[in-house]
């Protein structure tokens, strides 16, 4: 099954808006127990996420849950509340991740005999974990890594003045990209857009696709359009890769065409476009 495009984060506070984030067309949902909530309400969206859990134990999109890091006070406690719900249709998000040994002990604590392991998906959002980015997307059961792009402008004191974070982000990205593709593991996934301006949204997941990302954090319902926008091959791109196909079908040789060599790289890189159609959209006929 291919990885969801856009995930979409919903406070653990707003149990009533967790339906409506699933019905807002994001590609997996997360239920959050961290930076959205504030500390006095860690409990209450820790009892809200749990509750809901049982009440839909085979949910129609997938749902992840983000848990406090284990820095944190709150971390053990949503270990503990997690392991009681029995539903298995829940991946958990580790924020902070800098070592494999918080993966391990994660899963450790929150997987009874009964279950198997839930996905999981570091987030990389800190010096340390660029630094150890290669042995955690080696971990077992890791699921994909994610950037977590502001709090890692926060742990090397970035500027976050206009588009001046992009540059400094850039070695961390190609590491976490890197890092992701050795390991075989899916694409990873780009960080937060602040702005709900869905230019400067698309514009950023350009960036990060730029870098080997295949997908998208988001924080609000309007910003999944944007993403699934940036993300879908154009007109002119579905056509180049239809007749590259067809030029190459049934040839083991590299042929041209439009002036150009096209060998097995190129085809690769045709597939990969056709590939990236999303499921409502119609895949053209070759011109």
């Amino acid at each position: 099954m291919p990885m969801p495009l856009t995930y979409l984060f919903v406070p653990g506070t707003w149990p009533e808006r967790f339906a409506k984030a699933i019905a807002a067309g994001a590609g997996a949902v997360i239920l959050d127990l961290e930076d959205a909530v504030a500390p006095a309400d860690k409990a209450q969206a820790r009892a809200n996420v749990c509750a809901w859990l049982l009440a839909n134990p085979a949910p129609t999109t997938r749902i992840f849950v983000r848990i406090n890091d284990a820095a944190t006070p709150w971390y053990t406690d949503d270990l503990a509340a997690l392991r009681i719900v029995k539903s298995v249709a829940f991946g958990l998000m580790l924020p902070k991740c800098e070592s494999v040994a918080q993966i391990a002990h994660c899963l450790t604590a929150i997987n009874s005999n009964s279950q198997s392991d839930a996905p999981l998906i570091s987030i990389i959002e800190s010096a340390r974990g660029v630094q150890q980015v290669d042995a955690i997307a080696q971990a077992p059961s890791l699921l994909a890594l994610a950037f977590g792009t502001l709090d890692y402008a926060v742990d090397l004191d970035l500027p976050l003045a206009n588009d001046a974070p992009a540059k400094a982000l850039e070695y961390a990205a190609a590491r976490i990209a890197i890092a992701s593709r050795a390991a075989g593991l899916p694409a990873p996934i780009a960080g937060v857009t602040p702005e709900l301006d869905t230019a400067r949204v698309a514009a950023d997941m350009q960036w990060a696709r730029g870098f080997g990302f295949g997908s998208k954090l988001c924080i609000h319902p309007m910003q999944v359009s944007a993403v699934h926008a940036a993300l879908t091959p154009s007109e002119a791109q579905l056509q180049w890769a239809l007749r590259v196909l067809a030029a190459t079908a049934g040839r083991s040789t590299a042929v041209q065409l439009d002036g150009r060599m096209v060998d097995k790289p190129v085809v690769l890189q045709a597939q990969a476009v056709l590939a990236r159609i999303l499921p409502d959209q119609p895949i053209p006929s070759s011109s």
